[in-house]
């Protein structure tokens, strides 16, 4: 059913747990998979499972349901999985989907019922609960201006059930899903590696003519020979100047030589994401500018990496990072001391735009997990079991570069862990395997 080896089903049946810890007396709660969306005329796209209802369920397939009543008089009741019903049509058209038996083998669930049976079920629960739970997007960077099956039940929902209490699912998700617990950190591990793999291919690959779309073939190839479905997010293969615009994805010119490559990419393995940025040099070597801003990048991803540590919060630490990026670009020529020292001075006008930011316009990390923008709460304070990005970058468009570096992180009790330390980053490691 998916490429990726079976998961522990003890991590969905301990994050059911501590989910309905975190429910009020006399609730009920519905989660819904992803929609398989449309292209045009027939036409659809890959499905991809919402990362909350697989957090709960480790069910990879659409037309999926969880219900939660823990107060139901029912025992069975008190956690269900519906799942879509197959025929001998869609075997044939479309291959086999979970058996009830397969379902509950995966996720621990032992109450399995079809989809087409939620609403009898939910109905005769709901009128026994207070308290309605449902889901929907709360992520600062979502766009919601398409509609999902948990908008379309929300919407359902309270014009049939109206004098019932509604609450968010939300905020417990971005508790919950923020601390990773083992199973899931060596599954971040494994996207991690295979990763590393297609970094190490690609500095084998890598010259001046090939064009960047070529070097995203490759990455593509190494994810899927390793059982990944693919990249977390599109691909950032960027040389030239555009290795200056943060989120570019066209990946359509060829790369020449003397210019550096920024490439932003990471493999999803069974759901979970890695996240890496390298920059190197299309012909092998870096010029001696490249290669002092380069080595300004690379220790200020050291000193950040360090501040990962439980008890720190991103505002605390996005400042510390500013510091270091601000004396690393006044080393580089980039900025003038007397010139920031003297709009620190104005409290206002620093906070509204630093000077560092010319070069360095984005947060350094965020966290990991299941989405590559994964769930956090961003005034909580560091924990052990959360994986952060580590992504400082000096972008400077009037020399026709950019350069950012990115590794993930896993704050533990004591120093952070690097999940891609034997991820080449060393700028003479990287030209001597681009030179082998």
């Amino acid at each position: 059913m998916t490429k990726y080896k079976k998961i522990d089903k003890n991590l969905f049946v301990a994050n059911r747990a501590r989910f309905v810890q975190q429910m009020k007396p006399k609730s009920i709660a519905v989660f819904h998979s992803n929609d398989i969306m449309p292209k045009s005329a027939d036409g659809i796209r890959r499905f991809v499972q919402h990362t909350d209802i697989f957090y709960l369920c480790g069910i990879d397939q659409e037309e999926t349901i969880l219900l939660f009543c823990p107060d139901a008089p029912e025992k069975k009741h008190r956690e269900i999985l519906f799942i879509r019903e197959t025929n001998e049509k869609i075997a044939v058209w479309e291959g086999q989907k979970y058996t009830k038996e397969e379902a509950g083998e995966i996720s621990g669930i032992r109450t399995v019922y079809w989809t087409s049976r939620f609403e009898e079920i939910f109905r005769s629960l709901v009128f026994a609960s207070e308290h309605i739970c449902l889901n929907s997007n709360e992520h600062l960077r979502a766009d919601v201006s398409v509609e999902t099956r948990d908008a379309r039940f929300i919407r359902r929902c309270q014009k049939s059930y109206p004098l019932h209490r509604y609450e968010r699912l939300a905020p417990i998700m971005h508790h919950l899903r923020a601390v990773k617990s083992p199973i899931e950190i060596e599954l971040i591990r494994h996207a991690c590696a295979i990763t590393g793999k297609a970094f190490r291919r690609l500095l084998t690959f890598i010259r001046p003519g090939v064009w960047e779309y070529e070097i995203e073939a490759e990455i593509w190839h190494e994810f899927i020979r390793n059982a990944s479905r693919g990249p977390a997010y599109e691909s950032i293969i960027a040389s030239g100047a555009d290795s200056c615009v943060l989120h570019y994805v066209k990946n359509d010119k060829q790369c020449k030589a003397g210019d550096l490559l920024l490439m932003d990419f990471g493999c999803e393995y069974a759901n979970y994401a890695s996240d890496l940025s390298r920059t190197v040099p299309v012909s092998g070597k870096f010029t001696p500018r490249q290669k002092e801003v380069y080595q300004a990048v690379l220790r200020v991803l050291r000193a950040a990496t360090d501040m990962l540590r439980p008890g720190n919060v991103l505002k605390k630490y996005q400042k510390a990072v500013a510091e270091v990026m601000e004396k690393e670009l006044i080393g580089l020529g980039l900025l003038d001391a007397g010139e920031v020292a003297e709009q620190k001075k104005d409290k206002e006008s620093y906070r509204k735009k630093p000077l560092y930011k010319k070069y360095f316009m984005h947060g350094t990390s965020h966290h990991l997990g299941l989405d590559v923008h994964d769930y956090g709460d961003r005034f909580r304070s560091f924990e052990p079991g959360m994986v952060f990005t580590c992504e400082p970058g000096i972008y400077i468009k009037e020399e026709g570069f950019g350069i950012r570096l990115e590794n993930d992180i896993l704050i533990t009790a004591d120093a952070p862990l690097d999940l891609m330390a034997d991820i080449p980053i060393e700028a003479h490691e990287i030209e001597e395997l681009m030179n082998r």
